[in-house]
């Protein structure tokens, strides 16, 4: 199944460019280690997430290919749950395998995303700004658009 969606601006937490961010490095950067160890390698991905709004539609993952519970993946701040499931970006007919990156709302503690968002996690894709509108190849399956 096929979705369009809008690039827009996020909290800049994930890549560590947000300038009054906790995490210097980015929140990605600081997880990447944990996933690794838990059998899911993003090493391959920008680190940093992109946010793609899928206005007004929302989503929810039904069947995600990885999911972590209670991820300690930094000292100061509670653990986490993660879910993660494989999609398709496509650009400028471009696809880019990508992962849809998704920090579970009920044990973040700081920047919460509209429920029309979904993160992404993709290769670095040159040319790609906020506001460009992209595709987004999901397997009905694992993910429930409404």
């Amino acid at each position: 199944m096929k979705v369009t969606g809008i690039v827009q601006a996020g909290h800049q937490v994930a890549s560590g460019r947000a300038t009054n961010s906790p995490y210097k490095q980015g929140t990605i950067v600081l997880q990447t280690p944990h996933f690794l160890a838990l059998g899911l390698d993003i090493r391959a991905y920008f680190q940093g997430t992109l946010n793609i709004s899928l206005a007004p539609f929302v989503y929810t993952l039904i069947n995600p290919s990885h999911t972590f519970k209670q991820v300690k993946w930094h000292l100061d701040y509670p653990s986490e749950d993660f879910s993660f499931a494989p999609c398709q970006l496509i650009y400028q007919n471009t696809p880019y395998p990508s992962l849809i990156y998704c920090p579970h709302p009920e044990t973040k503690i700081n920047h919460w995303q509209d429920p029309s968002i979904i993160e992404l996690l993709a290769p670095e894709v040159d040319g790609i700004a906020y506001g460009d509108r992209v595709e987004l190849e999901v397997n009905p399956k694992v993910i429930q658009i409404f």
